[in-house]
């Protein structure tokens, strides 16, 4: 797998990180197009079970969930551990994000965290996909967190997010192989 990384340095080291990546055997293009159908997560994901453009103020779908920058993503239920069954985790939560990069040209993306203040809690995540040479995609994904709660949640969660992220890269290299 390539060493070099198509994610952006991050501006802070914050409190704690996770991150993952992981060796696609589809083109780029194919797998760009599944990570960005957010209305079709459910079908695949075990961490983030869906994903949905929603409008700010009331939470609700919005008719086109085509991903972009200043839209508001909810994110539920993301499941800890990951597991495919709604009915079998022990923490399942939301979270409401806001997009900030859809960068088509780069095949990055990114969203922060805005459910609660930013002192409190802040998390910018980052995915990226890139060509290998010699064939193949190379999944990645970054996320960093800062704030006060950001200690509690390192102490509790860091390492099921941590499994959260490898199986969801997991399951992404599954769907784009499969599909």
């Amino acid at each position: 797998m390539s060493t070099s990384s198509n994610i952006p340095p991050p501006s802070s080291n914050g409190v704690f990180s996770v991150s993952a990546s992981i060796l696609i055997d589809a083109p780029r293009d194919k797998v760009w197009q599944i990570l960005l159908d957010f209305p079709k997560y459910r079908e695949w994901n075990p961490f983030v079970r869906g994903q949905t453009i929603v409008s700010k103020t009331d939470k609700r779908p919005l008719n086109d969930q085509t991903p972009r920058e200043g839209a508001y993503l909810l994110m539920s239920p993301v499941h800890i551990p990951p597991t495919m069954d709604d009915a079998s985790v022990w923490l399942s939560s939301s979270s409401l994000e806001l997009i900030t990069v859809i960068d088509h040209e780069n095949y990055r993306c990114s969203w922060r965290y805005v459910s609660l203040p930013h002192w409190l809690l802040s998390a910018d995540r980052w995915q990226a996909v890139s060509t290998v040479l010699g064939g193949g995609t190379k999944y990645e994904s970054l996320i960093v967190f800062t704030g006060l709660a950001a200690y509690i949640m390192r102490l509790f969660l860091k390492s099921g997010l941590q499994k959260g992220f490898v199986e969801m890269g997991e399951a992404l290299k599954n769907r784009c192989e499969k599909a």
